[in-house]
Order: C-alpha cells, then sequence, then structure tokens
C-alpha cells in the first residue's frame, strides 16, 4: 500500500514522502496514528500544496532574519559589572544579560538564540553570535566595561 506521511517516521521516511509499506502496517499503525494517509490522487494534491507553503513561508522566514541580521551586525551593546581587584569581575555575563541588553535598544531576541560557548567572565569586547535561522547568523559586539 502507497501511503504519504505526515510525519517523520524513523527508518521510513520524512513528511511528504509517498513510501509503500505493507497492508497491515499501514492500516494497524500509520493510519490510526495520524503518521500517514493513504496516497490518492486528492492527497497528493493537497500534500504538494502543503510543500508549496511551507517553502514559501521557509523564505519568508529566511528574509526576515536576513533583515534582523543586517540591523543586528551593526548593534553594539554594553554591559557595565562590578569588579574586584585585578580588574576579576563578579558574577559573568550571561546570555540572558545579552538578551536584556538588546531589548532594551529594541530588539527581542530569544537567550536561547544567543550562542556563548561560556559565561563573558573578563573585561573586554567580544563578538557574540546570534543564530536567528538555521542559514542566517548575526554578530553582536557587547562591550564588557568596569562599573
Amino acid at each position: 500500500m502507497k501511503v504519504i506521511l505526515k510525519q517523520e517516521v524513523e527508518k521510513l521516511g520524512k513528511p511528504g514522502d509517498i513510501v509503500t509499506v505493507k497492508d497491515g502496517y499501514a492500516r494497524n499503525y500509520l493510519l490510526p496514528r495520524g503518521l500517514a494517509v493513504p496516497a490518492t490522487p486528492g492527497n497528493l494534491r493537497a500534500i504538494e500544496e502543503e510543500k508549496k507553503l511551507a517553502e514559501l513561508r521557509a523564505n519568508r522566514e529566511k528574509r526576515a532574519a536576513e533583515k534582523l541580521a543586517e540591523k543586528l551586525n551593526s548593534v553594539s551593546v554594553t554591559a557595565t559589572v562590578s569588579v574586584g581587584e585585578e580588574d576579576k569581575i563578579f558574577g559573568a555575563v550571561t546570555s540572558q544579560t545579552i538578551a536584556e541588553l538588546l531589548k532594551e535598544k529594541g530588539y527581542d531576541i530569544d537567550r536561547r538564540k544567543i550562542h556563548l560557548e561560556e559565561p563573558i567572565k573578563a573585561l573586554g569586547i567580544y563578538d557574540v553570535p546570534i543564530k536567528l535561522h538555521p542559514e542566517v547568523e548575526a554578530k553582536v559586539k557587547v562591550w564588557v566595561v568596569r562599573e
């Protein structure tokens, strides 16, 4: 029986793939769980339409991420921290801190998109990568200065 996968099924395929499976596997497992639909001409047309819409949506999201990346590449934020002897800072500058500083500048970036290998624990200037889209990355300049 030919079916069109609606979700990823391990060792079978990705959403939108047309696969041939045994009738019992399709009737008893794939179809009742909503993992696939029968490969009828109507369902094939519907899946093709969904693929086109998903591609358009992905392109729109990528373009928006590229525009935001252009803006963010020219942005720099300043984190003022209290320091002790020998310029050793108390605490650290984390992705949460950078997200709050960007929010003050008008950019609402989720802290999970800010990729710090480890929190910043020294004074200086850092280029911090922000993953806006799987294919788009921006760099924000972070100045860590004493209070």
